[in-house]
C-alpha cells in the first residue's frame, strides 16, 4: 500500500513540480532555494498521504504545503536563522505580506519565465538543458544522464554549478524583450521542445505518456509565437507541436501499453489539431527563408497526419526531408531516424545496413531505439532468433516500464516465430529421414 502510495507521489510530483518551483522562484528568487522548498513539500506528502490517502487535488494540496514551508522560511529569516541568512539578505525577496498577495494569483506564466531565466546566456547549452530537465521535466540525476548520454555524476556537479551561477548573477526571473529575447529564443525553443518530448515518450517512470507536460509545452510554444511573430523556426517548433500531439489519444492502449505508428487508429488522431499544425506550417513557410530544424521535422509529421493509412505514407519524401535535417542539424540521433526512413523508403536491407554503422557510435550505445529499430528491420527480413536478441537488448537498456514491456513483448513474437519455424523444419527433416530422402 504504501509503495503504490509513494509511486503515485513520484507520478503527481514529476506533473505538479515544474509549476511548484516555477511559482517560489518567483517569490523567493533564488532557483535552488525554490526546488529545496518544493522537494520538502513533496517529503511532507510522502509521510501523510500513506496514511490519510492521497487528496482530490494533490496538486494544490503540494503547493499549499510550499506555500507554508515557505512563510516558515521568511519567519525564521526575521531572526536570522544561518541557513537563509544570505538570501534573507536579498533587497529582492518578498516579504511574507508579498508572498502571501502574490501567491493567491495564477500561476501565469511563471514556467516561461521559468524557461527563460535557465536559459540565460552565462550557462552553457550543456547546463541549460540539464537544469531544465531537471526543473521542468522532474527528471532524476541518472534520468537527466541516460537522455543527454552523460555520465551521471557530470550531470549532478553541472545542475548544482548552473544554480550556484544563477544565484551569484542574480538573474532575473521574467521574460527579456528586444535583442535579448532574439539571443535566447534558440535555447528556448530547444528547451520547450525537450519539455514536449518528454511528455510524449517520457525517458522513464510508469506512463509511456504524459500529456499535461505536452500542454504546457504546446501552451508556452503558442505564447513564444505571439511574442516573436517574425520567426519562422517558432511557428515551425508550434507546428510540430500541434500536430504530434494529435496522436495522444492513439499512442496508448487502454493498458497503458505504447501503440507503434503504423499500428495506431487514424481515425483518433484530432485533426483540429492537426489543421492548426499544418496551418502553423505553412506560417514557418511563408518568410520564404530555408526551413530550420523544426520546421523540417513539422514536414516529416505532416507527411504522417496526410496519410490516410501507414501503406499511404511517402517515406521517399520524408527520407529527403531527413536528409535535409541531418544537414541542419546533425546528431546520431537524427542519423538514426534517418536510417529508419531509408529503411521504409528502398528497404529493410538498407536500413538495416545504415543502423550497423550506428552502432560504432559511441553516444548511441546506451540508447534503447538503436537495438530496437535494428530488431524491427531484422524482424521485416524474417530474421527472427537476431530480432530476438535486438529487442532483449533493447528492453535492458530501456528506463520506461511500457516501452519495455513493449519491447519484451516484441522479443517474444520473434522467439515464439523462430521456435515455430525450428518446430517445422525439424519435423519436415524427421519425415524426409523417414522416406530415407
Amino acid at each position: 500500500m504504501e509503495s503504490h502510495v509513494h509511486r503515485k507521489v513520484d507520478a503527481i510530483w514529476r506533473m505538479e513540480s515544474p509549476k511548484i518551483i516555477a511559482v517560489l522562484t518567483r517569490m523567493v528568487r533564488d532557483i535552488s532555494l525554490a526546488e529545496d522548498l518544493a522537494q520538502d513539500a513533496m517529503l511532507i506528502a510522502l509521510q501523510k498521504w500513506p496514511e490519510v490517502g492521497v487528496p482530490d487535488n494533490p496538486g494544490a494540496w503540494l503547493m499549499a504545503a510550499a506555500k507554508r514551508r515557505a512563510i516558515d522560511m521568511m519567519r525564521r529569516n526575521k531572526v536570522q536563522q544561518r541557513k537563509y541568512e544570505e538570501v534573507g539578505r536579498s533587497s529582492d525577496m518578498f516579504d511574507e505580506q508579498e508572498m502571501n498577495s502574490a501567491w493567491d494569483g495564477s500561476v501565469g506564466d511563471d514556467l516561461l519565465r521559468l524557461i527563460f531565466m535557465t536559459c540565460h546566456p552565462i550557462l552553457s547549452r550543456e547546463a541549460r538543458l540539464s537544469l531544465t530537465l531537471r526543473l521542468l521535466c522532474g527528471l532524476t540525476t541518472d534520468e537527466i544522464a541516460h537522455a543527454l548520454f552523460a555520465a551521471e555524476p557530470t550531470i549532478a556537479q553541472r545542475i548544482v554549478r548552473a544554480k550556484r551561477t544563477l544565484r551569484d548573477a542574480r538573474a532575473e526571473f521574467q521574460i527579456p524583450e528586444g535583442n535579448e529575447l532574439k539571443e535566447r529564443l534558440e535555447t528556448v525553443m530547444e528547451v520547450i521542445y525537450l519539455l514536449f518530448n518528454e511528455g510524449y515518450a517520457a525517458t522513464a517512470g510508469s506512463s509511456w505518456i504524459r500529456p499535461l507536460l505536452c500542454q504546457e509545452a504546446l501552451r508556452m510554444g503558442r505564447i513564444l509565437a505571439e511574442l516573436v511573430k517574425k520567426e519562422p523556426e517558432v511557428h515551425g517548433l508550434v507546428a510540430l507541436m500541434e500536430i504530434q500531439s494529435s496522436r495522444f489519444r492513439a499512442r496508448v492502449h487502454s493498458s497503458g501499453e505504447p501503440i507503434l505508428l503504423q499500428d495506431q487508429n487514424r481515425g483518433l488522431w484530432d485533426h483540429l489539431l492537426i489543421r492548426r499544425g499544418l496551418a502553423a506550417l505553412e506560417r514557418a513557410k511563408s518568410f520564404g527563408r530555408p526551413l530550420g530544424p523544426y520546421a523540417l521535422q513539422a514536414s516529416i509529421s505532416a507527411c504522417h497526419a496526410e496519410a490516410r493509412t501507414a501503406e499511404d505514407t511517402d517515406w521517399i519524401k520524408i527520407a529527403a526531408l531527413y536528409e535535409a535535417l541531418s544537414r541542419v542539424l546533425p546528431s546520431p540521433v537524427v542519423e538514426l531516424n534517418r536510417a529508419v526512413a531509408i529503411g521504409m523508403a528502398f528497404g529493410a536491407e538498407f536500413g538495416l545496413q545504415l543502423v550497423e554503422q550506428l552502432e560504432t557510435v559511441k553516444a548511441l550505445r546506451e540508447y534503447h531505439l538503436l537495438p530496437s529499430v535494428k530488431g524491427d528491420f531484422l524482424e521485416r527480413l524474417g530474421r527472427n532468433n537476431e530480432a530476438y536478441q535486438s529487442f532483449q537488448f533493447a528492453a535492458s537498456l530501456a528506463q520506461n516500464d511500457q516501452g519495455r514491456a513493449l519491447l519484451l513483448k516484441r522479443a517474444a513474437k520473434c522467439k515464439q516465430t523462430f521456435q515455430g519455424e525450428g518446430t517445422e523444419k525439424g519435423m519436415e527433416t524427421e519425415l524426409k529421414n523417414q522416406m530415407g530422402l
